[in-house]
């Protein structure tokens, strides 16, 4: 190797065993960061409150969303109540086509003249009907009587039953409005009526009830207190007209006219409730209502009212007669009448009757009062005069 060379190899090496020292600001360039400039990140303290704060905020943020909850359901049942309301309180106005249609007759509207007694409460109304046969005409008065709802405003204050050749003459005692649920919703109107010819035997049974001596014919101021106390008393009113009905030979009739569109099954089902609610306990004198007869009976009275509607303002009248048969006849779409059928168990009619004249619970209490009102100014009377008054 050349003298050169071999002298420069050695001081290449000679510089990399002892290497010059560098420069102070040479130092702070490569030098790593003092450690104190870098802290090491440290874990923070545990905190034992954690899962309850967690717990809190869970918590508020579940009744927060409860609260809306309730809110809107609140909110949900006013719109409803709302709308009930209105719907039962206001009735709508009738359409153009309404108006301009000729007024429709109720085929149960009898012409005469008022009657003394009956009804009380409420002026009395007269229409006049003028008609024409061949080359005469006549005049009718026809008394009507106001039931206090704009949907069924009358009720006739005489009617006769459908198919009555004779046609015999039925008496208005008492109505009234039969309502359902807390906010009074109006269902149908309920009139009761009286063969006029069978009111003094409703007379004799009353007065005999009320009056101290055997043989009265009338009753006293003492004693007609005393009757219209028992009849409103729900146990000795139920058991008074319960004896009264039991008895037979009393015509009358239930005349029914809903005050919106409804069905046949609603109104059995408020019926059957009643049948089923007196029967479950034993009647006057022990009476029972457990035996196979009195079953069929009421499945007949069901199947009477199996299916089919009421339309609003249409009429349905059950008829009792005087031995207690039960038959239902309702007003067809053309203004003619469909007799539906007949429960000859005296008992099914006595009961349904019973669910509007008395107990605890009546169907009808307005027509109760009605009711006791109207028998109230037959007994004023004496016994057989008040069927006289028909002019």
């Amino acid at each position: 190797m050349p003298p050169r060379i071999s002298s420069t190899m050695r001081l290449f090496t000679h510089s990399l065993r002892n290497p010059p020292p560098l420069h102070p600001s040479h130092t702070r360039l490569f030098s790593a960061p003092p450690r104190a400039a870098f802290p090491q990140p440290t874990a923070p303290p545990h905190n034992p409150l954690d899962p309850i704060a967690r717990h809190r905020l869970e918590t508020q943020v579940r009744a927060h969303y409860t609260r809306r909850n309730y809110y809107a359901a609140t909110g949900a049942a006013l719109c409803m109540l709302a709308t009930l309301v209105l719907v039962s309180t206001y009735d709508l106005p009738p359409t153009p086509e309404q108006c301009d249609a000729p007024p429709r007759r109720d085929p149960s509207l009898e012409p005469g003249a008022a009657l003394v007694g009956g009804v009380s409460g409420g002026a009395e109304v007269r229409l006049t009907d003028t008609g024409t046969t061949g080359s005469s005409s006549k005049h009718e008065e026809m008394p009507q009587v106001p039931t206090g709802t704009s949907s069924v405003p009358y009720f006739p204050k005489t009617l006769s039953l459908p198919g009555d050749a004779a046609n015999e003459p039925y008496q208005l005692v008492g109505l009234g409005i039969r309502t359902v649920s807390f906010l009074a919703i109006q269902v149908y109107v309920v009139g009761l009526y009286v063969a006029t010819a069978d009111i003094a035997t409703l007379q004799a049974r009353l007065v005999r009830a009320a009056a101290s001596a055997e043989a009265a014919s009338t009753l006293v101021a003492g004693e007609k207190d005393a009757l219209r106390q028992t009849l409103l008393d729900p146990r000795r009113g139920e058991e008074l007209w319960d004896g009264v009905l039991k008895q037979g030979g009393i015509r009358s009739v239930l005349r029914i006219v809903p005050t919106r569109n409804t069905d046949f099954g609603h109104l059995r089902d408020g019926w059957v409730r009643g049948i089923t609610a007196r029967s479950q306990r034993p009647g006057v004198g022990g009476e029972r209502f457990e035996d196979e007869g009195f079953g069929e009976a009421v499945g007949r009275f069901k199947a009477l009212f199996g299916r089919g509607s009421v339309g609003k303002g249409k009429v349905l009248m059950l008829e009792r007669g005087g031995d207690g048969v039960l038959g239902a006849w309702v007003e067809g779409e053309m203004g003619g009448w469909e007799r539906m059928g007949e429960v000859r168990d005296e008992r099914v009619g006595r009961l349904v009757w019973l669910g509007y004249l008395g107990g605890k619970k009546v169907a009808s209490e307005a027509a109760r009062q009605s009711v006791v009102d109207g028998v109230m100014g037959f007994v004023e009377r004496p016994v057989g005069t008040v069927e006289t008054q028909v002019v």
